[in-house]
């Protein structure tokens, strides 16, 4: 098959061969406003940001709840904003506005979709993981299997549908869902570097006949 017929996959049993990936930085719980002020202070001085949110899943058909945590991740340090406490402050709303700095997200219409449930938004400076892997041909869409398809590590999901509205969150609700935000500026930057060559993956393959129905 010709080279334009193929695509980088990885699938459900290679993914789950992987080792588990783990999140080695930093994490701070931002509870209050004055901490939020403090935070995004800080996440200014960072030319590139991974973002991802957290919603407690509902079980009950037409019931939705809106987004619980915002992550915003630094290359050494996340900060777990917890907007089922504090909402979305006036200083968090201006740094996903503004283009001048760089957040890095995946299905971000998604959570900009919720988010604007909580307070009215218009986010600027995104890159949308989905869209940008298509340029290396990687056609998976999930963070998991584009982050193992590009360091041969897994990472778990099994924290997804617990119930991020807890009093508490957990140390590993804490370290899954900084890891989900650090991924995606790692995901971003391995593949801006260049150090990524489609041809060269053991995951390129023949893309799947098109459905005939």
């Amino acid at each position: 098959m010709e080279e334009n017929n193929k695509i980088v996959s990885i699938s459900k049993e290679e993914l789950a061969t992987l080792p588990a990936a783990s999140y080695q930085g930093n994490i701070v719980l931002v509870d209050t406003a004055s901490d939020a002020e403090k935070a995004v202070e800080m996440l200014y001085r960072e030319s590139i940001i991974g973002f991802d949110t957290e919603t407690k899943p509902s079980f009950k058909r037409g019931q939705s709840n809106k987004v619980a945590l915002l992550q915003l991740s630094s290359h050494t340090t996340c900060f777990l904003f917890r907007l089922n406490h504090i909402g979305l402050t006036e200083p968090v709303k201006k740094l996903l506005e503004d283009n001048r700095i760089i957040k890095i997200g995946l299905s971000i219409h998604d959570d900009f979709h919720n988010l604007s449930k909580i307070s009215k938004i218009n986010p600027d400076g995104f890159i949308d993981l989905q869209q940008y892997v298509k340029e290396y041909k990687i056609a998976d869409n999930s963070l998991s299997r584009i982050y193992g398809i590009l360091f041969d590590m897994r990472i778990s999901k099994g924290q997804r549908l617990t119930n991020w509205e807890a009093e508490e969150l957990t140390e590993h609700q804490q370290t899954y869902a900084a890891l989900d935000a650090l991924a995606c500026i790692h995901i971003y930057e391995h593949l801006e570097s260049g150090k990524f060559d489609p041809k060269t993956s053991r995951h390129f393959k023949d893309a799947p006949e098109p459905d005939a129905h």
